[in-house]
Parts: C-alpha cells; sequence; structure tokens
C-alpha cells in the first residue's frame, strides 16, 4: 500500500507557490492528459503567457488578480508515494485560510522569492507551521533566474532565514534554490546552479517520513460518532473515527476520554472494505465493544496500557489570534480539539510574541489581530488534549468566534482545576472497582431499562421532593427498578461522621456532594434508575 502525504505549499504573497506547484505537476508527468495543451490555449485566446499557477487558481477571481485565495487541493502520484497539495493563501488578509489549510497537511513546502528575499510574512508562515506542530518542511528559494541563478544570493536567503527559524527550534529538510517559471531544480537539476549539489524540489518531497511514524506512539482515536443498524437484525455499535496516533487491534483495552469509561474492542470494522487486522495513523475506522458504553461524538479513545490523554478545563496555550476582534477574558469562543466543542474563555493572557519579529510585548490583557500569544485558558467543562510536545495531533485546537474561525494553538501544559483532584479520584476508583461478573448490558436486558439518573431542580419553595416520590411511584409501578435518593438519607448517614467535624462549611458541602456521587454510582451501577432532587 503506498504511502499518502498532504502537504502544505506557503509562503509570501506572489513568490511563486501556485506555479511551483503547477511546474512540478507538469514536469513530474502529474497531470492528467490534455490539462496542459488545454492550459496553452487558454493563455494564447487571452494574450497570456504560459502561467502554470493556472493550474492550481481555480477561481476566477484568483486567475483575474493573480492571487490565490482559498486553499487549492491537487493530488499527485509522485514516484514512492500519493501527494495531496494544499497550497494556502500568502495575502495577509487570507492569513485564516492559509492557516485553515496547513492545519491538515503532514508537512510542508515554504517558498521565498529570491530576489525580494525574507518577507514579513515568510517569517509569519514560518511561526504558523511551529505553532500547527508542522516540523517537517523544506525551503524553496523560488526565482532563482531573476538574481542570474547567483549562489550568494541563495546562500544569503537561507543564512538569514534559518537564523530565524533556529529561534523556533525548528530545522528545515532542505533549502533548494530553484526557478518553478525555468523549471530549474523543481523535477530535475538545473545546469545552471551546477554549484548546487541538493536535492530537487521533488526529492524533498521524498524525505518526508509520512504519517505512520506515529504509529509506534500512544493510541488516540476521537470519536466522530456512533452508528446503530438494526436493518436484518444487526444489533451492532459502531463507533466511528480517525486514528489520529498509535495503533488499534482486536482485543485492545481501551478508554475513553474524558468520560474515562472502559471497554474492550471486540471487531474493526470497515465500509466497502473487509475488516482490518488492525488500524494505524490515517485510517478511518469503526470500533464495536464487547461490552456496550455510552459514549458520544467528543470523547478520545486511547489504550488501557499506553499513556491516556489528560483531562482537564484549563491550559497553557500558545495561542494565534486572525479574528477582527480582540481575544481577551470577555471574549466568549469555541475551543475545538480533536471532535469535541466546548464553550471556552481567556483566563488571562501571560505575554504576546510579535510572530514575524519574535519580539515579547509587555503586559497585555488582550490578543489584537495576526498576534501570537501564550495564554491560559479555561473551558467549561473537561477535555481531553495532550501536550503538544508529546503528541501534536491531539494537541491542536482551533478556536471559533462568532461562527467562524477565529484562531488556534497548541496546548503547552495541562494546568489543575477546580475538579482535577475529584477526577484523579474518580480515575482511581474505576480502575480499582470490583467488576460484577454481570454486563451492565445484560442487567439493562433484564431489567428493560437503561441505568439513568433524574435530576429535579429548582428554587428552594418547589414541590421537589413531591414529585420525585409521585415519580419514584409512578415508574415502579410500570415495573421499573426505581429508587429516589435523597440527599437527607445521605447527609444523615453516610455523612454523619463529618456532620461533627471542624471543616469549613465548603469543604463540608464539597464532600457531602462527592459521597452523594459515589452513592450514586453505586445505584447506577446495580442497574437502577434514580431519581435525586436539589435546589437550583
Amino acid at each position: 500500500m503506498r504511502d499518502r502525504l498532504s502537504i502544505a505549499v506557503v509562503g509570501h504573497v506572489d513568490h511563486g507557490k501556485s506555479t511551483l506547484v503547477g511546474r512540478l505537476l507538469a514536469d513530474a508527468g502529474g497531470l492528467p492528459e490534455g490539462r496542459l495543451e488545454a492550459l496553452r490555449e487558454q493563455c494564447a485566446r487571452n494574450a497570456k503567457p504560459l502561467e502554470y499557477a493556472y493550474l492550481l487558481d481555480a477561481l476566477k477571481d484568483e486567475q483575474s488578480q493573480g492571487v490565490t485565495i482559498e486553499t487549492a487541493r491537487c493530488f499527485f502520484r509522485a514516484p514512492h508515494r500519493d501527494i495531496v497539495f494544499l497550497d494556502a493563501p500568502g495575502h495577509i488578509e487570507f492569513l485564516r485560510n492559509m492557516v485553515t489549510g496547513a492545519a491538515r497537511a503532514d508537512a510542508a513546502l515554504l517558498v521565498i522569492d529570491a530576489r525580494e528575499g525574507v518577507q514579513e510574512n515568510s517569517r509569519r508562515h514560518g511561526y504558523f507551521l511551529s505553532a500547527l506542530g508542522i516540523g517537517q518542511f523544506a525551503v524553496v528559494i523560488n526565482k532563482m533566474d531573476l538574481v542570474g541563478y547567483d549562489r550568494i544570493a541563495f546562500e544569503a536567503i537561507a543564512a538569514e532565514y534559518r537564523g530565524f527559524l533556529e529561534q523556533l527550534a525548528m530545522r528545515p529538510v532542505c533549502f533548494v534554490p530553484a526557478s518553478a517559471r525555468e523549471g530549474a531544480n523543481v523535477a530535475a537539476p538545473s545546469p545552471q546552479m551546477a554549484w548546487y549539489t541538493g536535492p530537487t524540489v521533488l526529492d524533498a518531497l521524498d524525505r518526508f517520513q509520512p504519517p505512520r511514524q506515529e504509529a509506534g506512539q500512544p493510541l488516540r482515536i476521537p470519536v466522530q460518532d456512533v452508528y446503530k443498524f438494526t436493518a436484518e437484525g444487526d444489533d451492532r455499535r459502531i463507533i466511528a473515527g480517525r486514528v489520529e496516533s498509535g495503533v488499534v487491534r482486536p482485543g485492545d483495552a481501551v478508554v475513553f476520554s474524558p468520560s474515562g469509561k472502559r471497554a474492550v474492542v471486540k471487531s474493526l470494522e470497515a465500509f466497502g472494505r473487509p475488516a482490518p487486522a488492525a488500524a494505524g495513523p490515517g485510517e478511518s475506522i469503526g470500533l464495536t465493544l464487547h461490552e456496550q458504553v455510552y459514549v458520544a461524538r467528543g470523547e478520545t479513545i486511547s489504550r488501557e496500557d499506553q499513556q491516556a490523554p489528560d483531562v482537564t478545563a484549563r491550559f497553557r496555550a500558545d495561542v494565534f489570534w486572525l479574528d477582527g476582534r480582540d481575544l481577551g477574558p470577555d471574549r466568549a469562543c469555541w475551543l475545538k480539539v480533536g471532535t469535541a466543542e466546548v464553550p471556552v474563555r481567556v483566563e488571562r493572557v501571560e505575554r504576546v510574541l510579535d510572530a514575524s519579529t519574535l519580539a515579547v510585548a509587555g503586559d497585555r490583557q488582550a490578543v489584537h489581530t495576526r498576534e501570537v500569544a501564550t495564554c491560559v485558558l479555561r473551558a467549561e467543562r473537561p477535555v481531553a488534549v495532550d501536550d503538544y510536545a508529546h503528541l501534536p495531533k491531539t494537541g491542536r485546537f482551533v478556536l471559533v468566534a462568532d461562527h467562524a474561525i477565529g484562531g488556534g494553538g497548541v496546548v503547552r501544559e495541562v494546568l489543575e482545576d477546580d475538579e482535577s483532584a475529584l477526577r484523579a479520584e474518580a480515575l482511581l476508583r474505576d480502575r480499582r472497582w470490583i467488576r460484577s461478573a454481570i454486563a451492565p448490558a445484560a442487567r439493562a436486558e433484564r431489567y428493560g431499562q437503561q441505568a439513568a439518573v433524574v435530576l429535579i431542580t429548582g428554587p428552594r419553595e418547589a414541590p421537589r421532593k413531591e414529585l420525585a416520590r409521585e415519580l419514584e411511584q409512578s415508574l415502579f409501578g410500570q415495573g421499573r427498578m426505581v429508587y429516589y435518593l435523597g440527599m437527607g438519607s445521605v447527609v444523615y448517614g453516610v455523612d454523619a461522621d463529618i456532620l461533627k467535624s471542624h471543616l469549613g462549611p465548603g469543604l463540608t458541602g464539597r464532600e457531602h456532594i462527592r459521597r452523594f456521587g459515589e452513592v450514586l454510582h453505586v445505584l447506577l451501577d446495580a442497574g437502577l434508575i434514580v431519581i435525586c432532587t436539589a435546589v437550583n
């Protein structure tokens, strides 16, 4: 099976990105038959010289203005692998589109004009590649024909940009001097640059490592959806998602985060092909489980014998912001990480960085457009994340503001939140829990119900307890296994010891709730419908 690699092509506006990809496709035989001839005829009819960029810039506005607006995708069958090029816009006004396109990439080509040299956007794009976790990339010094294929000009630009990248701890695979318009060093070595003995652009593509290198990392599968097919008695519940890292096989014990639920993989399922024996990075797969657990989109699957993702509502992150309105503590956003979506706010801005000069700004309360900052983010509820340095694919996130992508970033450090200690307790409890030989699915089938909590809440004067008792009696009359658990039953029983303790009122209330939750957990494990009440 051939490797498949997604490669973003980025750089400052008009530095020749689209021309480079178009020329590569033409010279390496990656175009459909007749496509190049049709382009020649079109250019001749419009009295224009042949522009290889038109092979990529399909939108009318792009051809008329000579800039790439949207991220164009094209497929290329290279000698050793299949490649998807993501030609991303370079104009500063389309920076959001560039980031959106590059976020899907496994590697990148960063293009710099030999005559114009390193521009502000050249540095900004380099920083964003770092922030997006794209560590493998090549730098193409394009339009060498405009500087007479001069070696000194190439080496000066390469040295300047290498120095900038070293501040980001980034090291490119190679620097390639090229002329996309003339085809020099694109698919074949150029006699005009005999002084250069390194790889061509086509050769550089073979130096990129495919995503399967992530197969040795811990398993991560963000749950995309759960499907159930009822035709012909098919009762499978298939949990679908894309493997971002690691390998999954039938028989693996897995954990779902942030819920902490556990199960064992029964089978792997694939659409339109036989079920595979294993699935690795980049593969979309379905799982069935031996024991049915109820999970939904937004969970992340990991293996029980490997490091699980962190579950938290607070973390420190490097954030790049592209929206026209500032990002600060008063700006409501949605955090999208994996398949999870949760409301999030900036708790504080710690420092702001100029992405093109790497200069650190002073004390700031907000992040302006096209700035990069280190922030502490607080989500409304816990999500599963990884430290970007450990697992880049699941350490990236996107921030959505006003129904559009406002920015994104990477997780740098997971921080404790208000519930960290309780979650750690619950996870330890779940690992040590002595499992019954009766599976929850068997109890549900016997009782004709799913274990569930019904919480009745309202103001203090509302008749919550009366309603709970009536509901319990009604469900019991229908043959349900049901129990009304009142807070007083726990407070004056299980909690009798802390009523006499000297804990402060906050700690006492917290411990009451924790113990109430543990009793509730036991009743749910027994398969009951539990009714409880609470003041607003």
